[in-house]
């Protein structure tokens, strides 16, 4: 621990976490996080107390700023869609009372509805 803290190891790279702790003290990693859960706190109480983040909470903590950034984007992106999800039912409504009238003045035969004449499309 103290070759580690002091940015001298031997075994390891300069990672301030339980992984390199443990490459450095040539031990399997699982002996700090389920066997000596004491020596994991010491080592990162020691981290802290000199003023340095450990590089696991260095990362998470990166992680959540980004997902917080997606979380929000996300949140735009669902409000415009809301915006155009209303906008597309109000066409669909209109599309629809349109298409009733015309179907009712079909059916009433008194009326003249006439269809207009399809044009070829231009080619070039």
């Amino acid at each position: 621990m103290d070759r580690i803290l002091a940015g001298h190891p031997e075994h390891s790279n300069r990672a301030l976490t339980v992984i390199a702790l443990a490459l450095e003290a040539q031990v399997p990693r699982n002996a700090l996080t389920q066997r000596h859960t004491d020596l994991k706190a010491e080592f990162y109480e020691q981290v802290r107390a000199r003023g340095g983040t450990p590089d696991s909470e260095r990362r998470l903590r990166q992680q959540l700023r980004r997902l917080k950034e997606l979380r929000a984007a996300d949140a735009k992106e669902i409000t415009q869609l809301k915006a155009d999800l209303e906008a597309l039912v109000g066409a669909l409504h209109q599309a629809t009372v349109k298409n009733g009238r015309l179907r009712h003045e079909l059916a009433d035969r008194a009326s003249l509805v006439r269809t207009f004449p399809v044009q070829a499309p231009f080619l070039k």
